[in-house]
């Protein structure tokens, strides 16, 4: 039990005293950048999604 509370404890100072936490704009910019890739990347799995349907059902249509 000793060992987990020194865990937590040293954890807890750790963070406190030793990681470098982002400024809120900082923070907000990240945001920004993370919704716009996201967005940028489901545009581009979304057409490929409609492109690959459209030419197999092309490809499919061929054999009736």
């Amino acid at each position: 039990m000793d060992k987990l509370s020194n865990y937590f404890r040293t954890t807890i100072e750790e963070m406190r005293y030793n990681v470098t936490w982002p400024s809120t704009t900082e923070l907000q910019k990240s945001a920004g950048l993370v919704l716009i890739g996201s967005l940028v990347f489901a545009v581009v799995v979304g057409i490929m999604d409609v492109s690959f349907e459209s030419v197999l059902k092309a490809f499919y249509n061929s054999f009736r």
